[in-house]
């Protein structure tokens, strides 16, 4: 038995905007021949199809879609116009021949007249959800809110209200029409997103400058960004300096210097030199490309509000049908009621107890709050981790690369007054000269300070490793030691009493000592430590105003270096010298005591710890493959302030979510206890219905325009 060929084809389609559409698809596409699996997002308006190319091609594929009405669109297709959505336009043919039907009853007209544009309102604006009604009963054996104002309309027009019937039809029409038009403004986020890498990259390929389509792009390819442009897909710079603006990927608004042997990401913009990159990912597996595939996935993975409110459609939306069902009928048949008079009431609860609003409250704030972050450089990866960023109480944080830029600095020089190195520059110049054989990141760090204070650093020969301890070079004619205390101390014997008082002084601070010097003599002392983020401060200020109850620094660093960094910040309490489940072990004990807990790492060393935290967040995630894939949110760049965007677009989020379910809520017990009581006719009870849908859309829309 062979195996069966499959190949995978994604498709952007149009008229996709909720799930009653997807199960359209689902059922037009799994019987085609040679369709295998088929995967739709309605959020995202993307279809996926597996299928056997031996069957079927891609091209008969999107002629099928195309046929059941849902056309395939362009990557760097504009949003539809409104005025072109089906939707849209089968509403307002409703209004109007609601209202011509109106104005013909006032003039005069024969009745039958009037009803005919009534029913030709109500045909045409009800089309599309009466037809997702039906669907939805006989192939997916629900009950939904479209059935509901179906059952309503034909209710109130068996009984003669047409006109109340087509006005129904007309609003709820006009409701759907807005649910179209509120998808695309949350993939707003996404169509920017898609924006950023061009359409075209130019190559260099046997010796000629060609221009071929972003798409083609493979690793190895060189191609060129002239200034201004945009960098078509990662890589890295072969030739030409340049400053880049990062903040569309990013979100930081500070342009990063680049020079040959430096990475660029797709997406970013390159603001003045020419540039020559070599591409090291093919444009759909760029980061760009992953972080829009991982935001259209995000957005399909519902929060478990928004779970908890579907399950509860699922059965009120019935109940609803029955109880509407059981006013219009028992009534008359155990007490004088008549029944024209008890079918109207039944025919307004139908409407009055619809959950329209409460069902669409959450989806529509949690869709577009994962837009906004992505949009802002801070990528979540689905509704139940915002809900999650709003109940957090404690903040865990590493120390290395989170709070600290992650490599070490020399900060101070300490010379021997009396030694052959005077000055703290010849100390550090002679430092140099031996560190430029190690690869040791403090020998790196000295030789970069060195380089960029423009020191004449001395050749030096004979350069030998020493295990744990440091290293030996001949520098002038002289066989010169550097290594630690230990070394110095314990094994050269040499006495550091000449410099012991700045020594305490500066491991205070959380520095780390390097000595240079002779078996005879101390030269000199270099300081070095991994200096805080500059921003490091202010975000933790920002966290405790935020109402975070503690910050925690976890970190496998020596206790002194950490207490003096946690000093430095304003953090609440230190775990040093831990090993990863140290820190596991931490974040399930901080989590008992405190409640709901955040943990911040780079991502990969701290995959466990960010694992076992209600919400793990990878810092700089931009370019980099595993702290996309082990966090559940994504900070693109190396900039802690954007944690407290996170944790504020979370709580903004929830508070318009808890806003939107309140008023859904009053809404359906106030129109059914007036319905009850006789107070609201069909026509009022529709209005008011629909308003309130409108009301809760254009609040939750509220967080696109979200600003910390």
């Amino acid at each position: 038995m062979t195996d069966e060929r499959r190949e995978k084809l994604t498709v952007r389609v149009a008229n996709l905007d909720c799930e009653n559409e997807a199960a359209a698809i689902r059922r037009a596409m799994s019987s085609a021949d040679g369709v295998r699996e088929v995967e739709v997002k309605p959020t995202a308006s993307t279809v996926t199809l597996w299928f056997d190319p031996a069957k079927v091609t891609p091209e008969r594929l999107k002629e099928r879609l195309e046929g059941a009405g849902f056309p395939p669109v362009e990557r760097d297709a504009k949003a539809v116009s409104p005025w072109r959505n089906p939707k849209v336009l089968a509403s307002i043919a409703s209004g109007v021949l609601l209202a011509l039907g109106w104005i013909l009853g006032k003039a005069g007209a024969p009745e039958i007249v009037s009803i005919v544009a009534y029913v030709a309102g109500m045909v045409i604006g009800g089309y599309f959800f009466a037809r997702e009604a039906f669907e939805e009963l006989i192939f997916e054996r629900e009950i939904g809110i479209e059935l509901l104002m179906t059952a309503a309309a034909i209710a109130a027009s068996a009984m003669g209200e047409v006109f109340e019937g087509a006005t129904l039809v007309f609003l709820y029409s006009m409701s759907e029409a807005a649910e179209g038009y509120t998808a695309e403004k949350t993939r707003s986020a996404i169509r920017a997103l898609m924006k950023l890498a061009p359409a075209t990259a130019t190559v260099r390929r046997d010796g000629k400058e060609i221009e071929i389509a972003a798409e083609e792009l493979v690793p190895g390819d060189v191609f060129l960004v002239r200034p201004g442009g945009s960098v078509a897909t990662d890589g890295t710079i072969l030739s030409g300096q340049s400053a880049i603006d990062e903040s569309p990927v990013t979100g930081e608004s500070v342009p990063v210097e680049k020079q040959p042997g430096d990475n660029v990401v797709a997406g970013t913009i390159n603001r003045s030199g020419a540039l020559a990159v070599r591409a090291t990912k093919a444009f759909a597996e760029n980061t760009l490309s992953r972080i829009i595939s991982l935001v259209e996935e995000a957005q399909e993975r519902k929060g478990a509000s928004q779970r908890f409110i579907e399950r509860f459609g699922r059965w009120y939306s019935p109940l609803v049908l029955l109880g509407s069902a059981l006013a219009a009928i028992v009534p008359p048949l155990v007490a004088a009621v008549a029944w024209e008079s008890s079918i109207r009431l039944g025919t307004i609860l139908l409407v009055a107890a619809a959950p329209c609003a409460l069902v669409i409250s959450i989806p529509i704030t949690l869709v577009a709050a994962l837009g906004t972050g992505a949009r802002r450089g801070v990528l979540i990866k689905g509704g139940i981790h915002v809900e999650e960023l709003a109940r957090i109480r404690v903040v865990a944080l590493d120390k290395t690369g989170t709070l600290t830029k992650g490599k070490p600095e020399v900060t101070d020089v300490v010379p021997v007054a009396g030694s052959p190195t005077p000055t703290n520059h010849d100390v550090l110049a002679v430092a140099a000269a031996i560190d430029r054989w190690s690869e040791h990141p403090l020998a790196r760090a000295i030789v970069a300070a060195a380089e960029s204070r423009g020191l004449d650093v001395p050749q030096s020969a004979d350069f030998q490793a020493l295990v744990g301890a440091g290293a030996t070079a001949c520098v002038r004619d002289q066989v010169v030691h550097i290594g630690s205390r230990t070394y110095f101390v314990d094994v050269l014997r040499v006495d550091i009493a000449a410099v012991h008082a700045q020594l305490d002084a500066l491991e205070q601070e959380g520095k780390s000592l390097v000595f240079i010097g002779t078996p005879e003599e101390l030269w000199g002392v270099i300081a070095l430590r991994d200096n805080l983020r500059p921003e490091a401060r202010d975000a933790i200020r920002a966290l405790h105003a935020l109402g975070i109850a503690k910050v925690v620094m976890l970190t496998g660093d020596n206790e002194g270096t950490a207490r003096a960094i946690a000093r430095e910040v304003g953090i609440d309490e230190v775990h040093a010298k831990l090993k990863p489940e140290d820190k596991v072990r931490h974040v399930r004990e901080l989590a008992q005591r405190h409640g709901h807990l955040l943990m911040v790492g780079d991502g990969v060393n701290d995959a466990p710890a960010l694992a076992e935290a209600t919400v793990g967040v990878a810092m700089g995630a931009a370019g980099t493959d595993v702290a996309l894939e082990t966090a559940d949110v994504a900070l693109m760049a190396d900039d802690l302030r954007k944690l407290v965007e996170a944790l504020a677009l979370g709580r903004t989020a929830q508070r318009l979510i808890r806003q939107n379910l309140i008023l859904s809520a009053l809404v359906i017990a106030g129109m059914v206890t007036v319905t009850i009581a006789g107070v609201f006719t069909l026509p009022l009870v529709v209005l008011v219905h629909e308003v309130s849908e409108f009301v809760v859309i254009g609040n939750g829309l509220r967080i696109l325009r979200f600003s910390p």
